[in-house]
């Protein structure tokens, strides 16, 4: 079930850092449905009988501030687990540069494999490989659906553009001209989250959509690209951004141009949090990214035992606003 609460800035920060220093989150194995919830619960036991470290790979498809605290919430997770971290990521989005990371995840014959795809569909074979190769892999955010992979961890990301689509139908009213951003075209999330989006605004507001921008995970066509829609449409309502590289850089903009409009942004970090706080951004949803190190390193520490996971592991959605 997806929530709304309202909190200050200051407290959103308190939020991320307590979830990674206090919370103990275990996946319970599921042999019956195939959706399951976070849930508070005991600590995980230690990796093995015998001590010998496990070693899980982490991949993302790219640098930035909100991966940067995925990893910190993982290490927390296994610091007391006997589990080692291999974690890798292009420095831009790259498919070529994420295939080759896995297969040398392989080749190391790593205990376990989390990856963000940048193409669902492109990394199937290097998925399918690990996993015939005895690595558990489970996707987070994004997902490979036809992949072999185990698990995916994260929201629902239709439902999210359609919560998207609502927070800015609150803010405008049902009517009004907006500028979308969003990263890689060919990221299975990024598109579901795209389409929940156009879904909700055309079966339900007079909300205009008047460019939609993908700036494939570079923060450079990023601003270039929001400057440039600035510049073509300079009576917008709004702008909408759909992934992290875009929430990041519209901060960037709207401080240089000192714009007060509307500015509704993916994911919570405390970077983005004191943006809240200083009015760059109006509303943020988050699929409550700060959890997703643990569950990773709980969802494969329970594969690596050989214990069932429920294909769809949910980490919700909330919206944050000042």
């Amino acid at each position: 079930m997806t929530s709304r609460f309202r909190a200050r800035a200051v407290k959103l920060a308190v939020l991320i850092v307590g979830a990674a220093i206090i919370l103990s989150i275990s996946l319970k194995p599921d042999n019956e449905g195939n959706v399951h919830q976070l849930n508070e619960a005991a600590p995980l036991p230690h990796a093995s009988n015998d001590g010998a470290p496990l070693t899980f790979g982490i991949i993302y498809p790219m640098v930035n501030d909100t991966y940067e605290m995925v990893t910190q919430n993982a290490e927390a997770a296994a610091s007391d687990q006997n589990i080692k971290l291999i974690v890798q990521a292009p420095d831009e989005a790259n498919l070529e540069q994420q295939i080759r990371i896995v297969e040398m995840m392989i080749k190391q014959e790593v205990d376990g494999i989390a990856i963000d795809p940048i193409d669902s569909e492109a990394l199937i074979n290097v998925i399918n490989k690990a996993v015939s190769s005895g690595i558990p892999v489970v996707c987070f955010e994004s997902d490979s659906p036809s992949s072999e992979r185990n698990s995916f961890i994260g929201a629902d990301n239709y439902k999210t553009g359609t919560m998207i689509g609502q927070a800015v139908d609150s803010l405008l009213g049902g009517k009004g001209m907006v500028l979308v951003q969003t990263g890689m075209p060919h990221m299975l999330g990024l598109t579901q989250r795209l389409q929940g989006f156009q879904d909700y605004v055309a079966e339900h507001t007079g909300i205009d959509i008047l460019d939609v921008r993908h700036n494939d995970g570079s923060e450079g066509d990023a601003i270039v690209q929001l400057e440039q829609m600035i510049t073509a449409h300079p009576h917008f309502s709004a702008l909408i951004n759909l992934d992290y590289v875009s929430s990041s850089s519209s901060v960037l903009v709207w401080k240089a141009k000192g714009l007060n409009r509307y500015n509704v942004s993916l994911g919570l970090t405390p970077y983005v949090s004191q943006s809240i706080a200083n009015g760059q951004i109006t509303s943020v949803i988050s699929q409550n990214e700060q959890n997703w190190g643990q569950a990773v390193i709980n969802t494969l520490h329970n594969l690596v035992q050989d214990k069932t996971m429920p294909e769809f592991i949910n980490t919700e959605i909330t919206e944050i606003t000042e």
